[in-house]
């Protein structure tokens, strides 16, 4: 099974860009689609992005235009590229992997879970 590890979260003023990485180890992870999901204090966690084994993406709505993922099957990682970010884009960001015949978007469909990075965005 693959284990994904976060980095790259932290503090940024809005309007500014932050990348995120997910480097996967323990599974081969071209196997995998992977997905991001964001989650706040006190509420669900959301979905984000999601890019399958061929590289075919999918955003939720609020991020579309401003962010990309982005895979590198031979470093084992994924990418999240956040642009424009903004005050309520605030959140812990979570990277996770799903079976690729699986729902994309769906909590549920993602089996595998890192622990997190912190990003906040100040206004």
């Amino acid at each position: 099974q693959v284990q994904p590890v976060e980095s790259g979260g932290g503090l940024v003023q809005a309007g500014g860009s932050l990348r995120l990485s997910c480097a996967a180890s323990g599974g081969t992870f071209s196997r995998y689609a992977m997905g991001w999901f964001r989650q706040t204090p006190g509420k669900e966690r959301v979905f984000v992005a999601d890019i399958n084994r061929s590289g075919t993406t999918y955003y939720a709505d609020a991020v579309k235009g401003r962010f990309t993922i982005s895979r590198d099957n031979a470093k084992n990682t994924v990418y999240l590229q956040m642009n424009s970010l903004k005050p309520e884009d605030t959140a812990v960001y979570y990277c996770a992997a799903r079976n690729p015949l699986s729902t994309r978007g769906s909590r549920a469909s993602y089996n595998y879970w890192g622990q997190g990075t912190q990003v906040t965005v100040s206004s």
